[in-house]
């Protein structure tokens, strides 16, 4: 029997998988990383040769939905094969081993594999009081995320908690709660923020990392650009009747059982850069403007501090003269309206001058037959 670690190909028809359902599962990703069809042949020439990149998972100030969501994916090779074909050596929640066998695999892991594994980070990172607020193993949670980062080959903050600190670090944040990115820096860092993450967004990071060797085109935010590059209210199917000015007033009006715009009952899906509305949830079931309540902005910076989650925000940019939902049924009346009369104007112009052509020739033509 060989050494050789098995390809993510390999692990997966030794678990029963067929290479019908590999190359779904291949087509799957490559649709959601934004690889076009011709370049799906590269993701499973990749997943087909590569062997497992060694993984560190950690777990700081956080409720674990990251990983629940992940795991949970309603797609049974997401989590199944993923997790089994990223050698994931250390993660606090679901290793088998405690105390200093645990402690040695993370050692193990960074000293064998310097620059080649993958560091995860759920959860938000306790600065206040020297890091006392978190500890494991005699080490804070600041001083842990530092010695892994230093020869990570790259790192990955997943959730709201890791790439923005989440319900920590929001005010009056007695920890000193703050992000991955602001405490590491000199390694590749990648945001996937959400709380928690889509699970298939998840799997998508992580297989671009796998198939191309290295990390997605990202954003200001150090967010993938393939699932963070549009707001959630671009790709609602509540838009029309945002446009509109068709609004819910209350959550049991006659509104709502129509499927009206959210926008007045705080939904944020205006300024929130998602794909919950593309890839949905529950093997794209639903979403939860779809489940009738409004977006809370859980994958942007700072939306536990951002307002009452069921008061609308009072204006946002993007719209031109549009400065609030309230006035966006007016302006497309007014709008409307004006473009009725004024075409009406301009038909019954043009009609006009029309007729007196007519009438001209017509003179015109009287005047040459009596000649």
């Amino acid at each position: 029997m060989s050494d050789k670690p098995l390809t993510v190909y390999e692990d997966m028809k030794s678990k029963g998988y067929s290479r019908r359902d590999f190359i779904k599962f291949c087509g799957m990703m490559a649709a959601f990383i934004g690889v076009a069809s011709t370049g799906v042949s590269k993701v499973v020439k990749a997943l087909e040769s590569k062997s497992r990149m060694p993984v560190v998972w950690f777990h700081f100030q956080e409720c674990t939905c990251c990983s629940e969501s992940f795991i949970r994916s309603s797609h049974p090779m997401v989590a199944d094969i993923l997790l089994d074909n990223i050698s994931l050596d250390y993660t606090q929640t679901l290793q088998a081993p405690a105390g200093y066998q645990a402690e040695k695999s993370l050692q193990d892991v960074m000293k064998n594999f310097k620059g080649q594994y993958l560091m995860l980070v759920e959860g938000s990172i306790p600065t206040g009081d020297d890091g006392v607020y978190c500890c494991i193993a005699g080490k804070s949670a600041i001083d842990i995320v530092k010695e892994a980062a230093k020869d990570a080959k790259a790192v990955i903050a997943w959730g709201n908690c890791a790439s923005h600190g989440c319900v920590q670090g929001a005010k009056p944040n007695p920890t000193g709660a703050q992000p991955v990115h602001k405490v590491i820096s000199g390694v590749p860092l990648i945001n996937v923020p959400g709380c928690p993450p889509i699970a298939e967004v998840m799997a998508g990071v992580i297989v671009h990392l796998l198939a191309f060797d290295r990390i997605p085109q990202l954003d200001g935010l150090k967010r993938p650009k393939e699932f963070y590059s549009r707001r959630v209210h671009d790709t609602c199917y509540r838009r029309p009747n945002y446009d509109a000015g068709l609004f819910v007033q209350t959550f049991d009006d006659e509104n709502a059982k129509r499927g009206y715009c959210l926008y007045k009952m705080g939904c944020r899906g205006p300024v929130t850069y998602n794909a919950c509305a593309v890839i949905k949830w529950n093997n794209g079931v639903s979403y939860p403007i779809q489940s009738g309540h409004g977006c809370i902005g859980c994958s942007e910076a700072n939306f536990w501090d951002n307002g009452p989650f069921y008061q609308h925000l009072a204006s946002f940019p993007g719209f031109g003269i549009e400065t609030t939902a309230d006035k966006i049924g007016v302006v497309a009346g007014i709008a409307t309206a004006a473009g009725i009369a004024a075409h009406a104007i301009t038909t019954n112009i043009r009609k006009g001058k029309e007729i007196k052509e007519e009438i001209k020739e017509s003179d015109h033509s009287q005047k040459e037959d009596n000649v």
